[in-house]
């Protein structure tokens, strides 16, 4: 049976920007950083990987990330005050958490983040809540 995910892994043609973006957010860096080829961040008891590629791969749009945050309003100002420019403000929705979607800022933008908070127990939402 599935328990969860491990890691994720995204690959980046920019690493030293791509770390700093991360770094920005508050990814804590396990391994490598700015000039490595791969790179590993924690999150929660996951991990998000960066692995360098070449100038001549290139891909389609990838898909969208979603991670649970303690306080998705912090870490939204949080991106504003580093200069990022998320495209959506942080919003209730439907599905028990409340988010903003950040894309990750590449030559493509192909990936995009969805930073959410879980609804409390007690939440007025009706939907169940995420365990």
């Amino acid at each position: 049976m599935i328990e969860g995910i491990s890691a994720v892994t995204l690959g980046t043609h920019e690493m030293p920007r791509s770390v700093g973006f991360y770094r920005a957010l508050g990814f804590e860096v396990l391994h490598g950083g700015e000039e490595s080829s791969f790179t590993s961040f924690r999150s929660g008891t996951s991990y998000l990987n960066l692995i360098a590629q070449p100038a001549e791969r290139r891909w389609s749009w990838w898909g969208r990330v979603i991670f649970y945050v303690a306080d998705v309003d912090a870490l939204y100002d949080r991106a504003l005050a580093a200069g990022y420019q998320p495209t959506t403000e942080p919003r209730d929705a439907e599905w028990v958490s409340a988010s903003f979607i950040l894309l990750i800022p590449t030559a493509t933008n192909l990936v995009s983040l969805d930073l959410c908070c879980r609804f409390p127990s007690n939440s007025k939402s009706t939907w169940p809540a995420i365990p």
